[in-house]
């Protein structure tokens, strides 16, 4: 039988504080990921920008987040995950204080770009600093919650964005960050635990760092960049990564210390859940591509229905954190990681099969069943890598698991969004149609729902593991 909750230690003072730190540590780049999305337009009026000029206000911060995070992560080993967090809020404060007072388009890059170095110092190492600052037996729980925190600043974003642009202007859209930054180091500096002295000489990979941004950065720029991703820049900035993995792999066998050290990755729960957090990411960046179409061209919404509908799945997921954290803690993580991918399958089914006449209600309650059922997966399969790592290398371990989300997002924005720009375009040529954007929508959640297939039979080879459950269910305590 499962622990029961009342049978597992309560969380003391210096617990709960260390965790509200590791949690504002997250809602903040998590809310910068969004919120500047809503003031692109004023933005490009202010500063004399084209639309594709002051879209890279967002792509830089989300390229340098991507290309960086599994660094941000290995370096947190090295010298210290307490420090380096401190470290990286303490950057992304700064930055987000020159974002506010920039000049220019070019300074305001540079500072977004520098804000996204700490936020991809804040996103790794707050998930890794969990097993130094809680028990083992509350951390399903305080994955739910940075899990939830994670939802909430994505959410929150555009509508706290649309609020401060129209009240105090676009500056306060990035100043809103100071307070807030020095309010996450002090309850960082002041509640997480000391780092433990040093036991290696283990060097940080420069090498290795830089091909792995090299690869990832072409790779996220050959799917981002222009209209058309087969045109022949983006041909050869896939060229480029490829290239760049194969010399990285090459390199990774050879140096001392490699960044991805190989008793890391020849662990089949890493590999199997890095996969699943791949394919997840994308088919829920597919909700948030297709969806705004899909209301307003498909059912025909008001701007401010569109709205209402969009924000449902980000609270559901909000909402469902910590239940399903707590869940985790008391069942285990790997019947909870199945459980969830299940009901994404059952929920991208609906979404694929239900008719256009069931309107809006038709849409929600699918979209509920599948993010809740992401937030119970992100709480059991980030607990299921987390739990089972060694102490010095949480911090790589963690930076890998967002490196795959960060993937999966960008991946499910350029290729699920292509797919559904195919298949919902109308015969002639003319404006997509009710009946056009419908099929689109069909055809593209079918091919998430067999994504999540995939996901589910790669769940299943849990017996091919090197410890089938003791990583994923608590011992009862003591």
């Amino acid at each position: 039988m499962p622990p029961l909750e009342s049978n597992r230690p309560a969380l003391q003072p210096r617990a709960r504080w260390a965790l509200a730190s590791l949690s504002l540590a997250t809602l903040m780049p998590s809310l910068d990921t969004s919120i500047a999305n809503a003031a692109l337009p004023s933005l490009a009026r202010s500063l004399e920008a084209s639309f594709q000029q002051v879209q890279w206000i967002v792509l830089a911060y989300l390229l340098v987040i991507t290309t960086l995070i599994a660094s941000a992560g290995r370096l947190g080993d090295l010298l210290g995950r307490r420090r380096v967090l401190l470290g990286g809020i303490a950057l992304f404060t700064l930055a987000s204080l020159l974002c506010g007072l920039a000049p220019s388009l070019g300074w305001l890059l540079a500072a977004r770009a520098l804000q996204g170095l700490g936020a991809a110092l804040m996103l790794a190492l707050s998930m890794a600093l969990v097993g130094d600052a809680l028990p083992k037996a509350h951390t399903g729980t305080a994955m739910g919650v940075l899990g939830s925190l994670s939802a909430l600043g994505t959410a929150l974003g555009p509508s706290l964005g649309s609020l401060l642009l129209a009240s105090v202007g676009w500056r306060w859209i990035f100043l809103v960050n100071v307070p807030l930054g020095l309010l996450a180091w002090l309850l960082a500096w002041r509640c997480l635990p000391q780092d433990p002295q040093a036991t290696s000489a283990s060097t940080f990979d420069l090498p290795g760092t830089l091909l792995l941004a090299l690869s990832l950065g072409a790779y996220a720029l050959a799917l981002t960049l222009g209209d058309n991703p087969l045109a022949l820049l983006n041909l050869g900035l896939l060229s480029v990564a490829v290239g760049g993995g194969v010399l990285l792999v090459w390199v990774e066998r050879r140096v001392a210390a490699p960044l991805f050290q190989p008793a890391l990755l020849r662990r089949p729960q890493l590999r199997r859940s890095l996969l699943l957090s791949l394919l997840v990411s994308t088919v829920i960046m597919t909700t948030l591509v297709i969806g705004p179409f899909y209301l307003s061209q498909g059912l025909g919404l008001a701007t401010v229905w569109v709205g209402l509908g969009l924000s449902l799945g980000p609270l559901v997921a909000t909402l469902s954190g910590v239940p399903a954290g707590r869940l985790v803690d008391r069942l285990g993580a790997r019947l909870l990681c199945r459980l969830g991918l299940l009901g994404m399958f059952f929920g991208l089914c609906l979404l694929a099969l239900l008719p256009v006449s069931l309107g809006l209600a038709g849409y929600l309650l699918p979209i509920a069943l599948v993010t809740a059922s992401y937030a119970l997966f992100q709480a059991a399969n980030n607990s299921l890598v987390m739990l089972d790592v060694a102490a010095q290398q949480r911090g790589l371990t963690a930076g890998l698991l967002s490196l795959s989300r960060n993937l999966g997002l960008i991946s499910g924005a350029a290729a699920m969004g292509a797919l559904f720009a195919v298949m919902s375009r109308p015969g002639e040529g003319g404006p997509a149609d009710v009946a056009a954007v419908a099929r689109g929508m069909h055809w593209t959640f079918a091919v998430a729902a067999v994504l999540m297939l995939l996901a589910l039979i790669v769940a299943c080879f849990d017996r091919l593991s090197e410890a089938p459950d003791r990583a994923c269910r608590l011992p009862r305590p003591n």
